[in-house]
């Protein structure tokens, strides 16, 4: 490593741990990622696995290191409370715990909280959000995070007014590795195509006003009497929860629409929204998170910042 790292900044969250070494300015120096995830690092012991990966990139002893993510919820390394919504997402950089009994200075940021009669939680994509928000200078809007549990969040004059969760991604597990529709899908729950006129039909069926739990045992139905392949049913399984998801969240999209994602999610959600007829601005997840990190990570250690992002 030519450069010295300034941060260690991590996101780890229930089933994969990412680390990154930056430098003053927040470019990455070092990076690793790992299936250390919550459940994974219980067992192994949180301070290990994070000092394993740490000195398998070379970092210095001292080196602080701002974490986000599952590791701060209570069955984490320790609980960081939820800072409640409406807030100013620079709370969120307050309130950092600090790890005891540890030789470097570690911080847990928190998550965010709604409650009242639609109460929610979320950890990790309150930093991702901070990022996206830095990325796009936005101060009134809709992020919309997917993932395991997709997150859509109001922004108002800059501030989290409130947000919406939906365990999306957590369906699509469940349904295509363990319901009946796993004989369908087989091994093709990573092939579901944006582009695959299963996903399109599927969505546009959603976004129409029709029954997710309607059209679920369809798909089994069409691949043993209408030959339907598994990446076809795998699209159109996607498309069927990602339609019901926008669907769910259709009459709050009167302002600008940011979608954070990457990758396959990106590709997914970028066409659902574009079928949906809803502009949209796109922001890396991967960055989004890294840069909420790191101005957390500025904000906690000051002194060991060069110049900002």
């Amino acid at each position: 490593m030519s450069e010295m790292p300034v941060y260690a900044l991590s996101d780890w969250g229930t089933t994969r741990f990412r680390l990154w070494l930056v430098d003053g300015s927040g470019n990455v120096l070092g990076e690793k990622r790992a299936d250390d995830g919550l459940d994974v690092s219980r067992v192994k012991g949180f301070a290990s696995v994070l000092e394993g990966h740490l000195a398998s990139l070379g970092a210095p002893s001292n080196l602080p290191v701002a974490i986000c993510g599952m590791a701060g919820s209570r069955q984490g390394w320790v609980e960081a409370n939820y800072v409640q919504v409406p807030a100013d997402l620079n709370a969120i950089l307050v309130g950092a715990v600090k790890l005891p009994h540890m030789a470097r200075d570690v911080r847990i940021i928190p998550g965010l909280c709604q409650s009242g009669d639609g109460p929610n939680v979320m950890r990790g994509e309150e930093t991702q959000l901070l990022g996206a928000i830095l990325d796009r200078k936005l101060s009134n809007g809709i992020i919309a995070m997917p993932g395991t549990h997709s997150k859509w969040v109001t922004l108002e004059e800059g501030r989290a007014k409130s947000f919406g969760t939906y365990m999306t991604g957590e369906l699509y597990a469940l349904v295509s590795q363990q319901s009946i529709l796993r004989h369908s899908i087989q091994d093709a729950a990573d092939l579901a195509s944006p582009d695959h006129p299963e996903f399109v039909a599927a969505l546009k069926s959603m976004l129409a006003g029709g029954s997710l739990l309607g059209q679920l045992f369809g798909i089994r139905a069409a691949m043993l009497l209408n030959d339907l392949k598994p990446e076809g049913a795998a699209s159109r399984l996607s498309g069927l929860l990602i339609g019901a998801e926008i669907a769910g969240e259709k009459s709050l999209l009167n302002n600008r629409l940011v979608l954070v994602a990457s990758g396959a999610m990106a590709a997914l959600y970028g066409k659902a929204f574009d079928i949906a007829g809803l502009d949209f601005d796109l922001v890396d997840a991967d960055e989004a998170v890294r840069k909420g990190l790191f101005v957390a990570a500025s904000s906690i250690w000051p002194a060991a910042k060069g110049t900002s992002i």
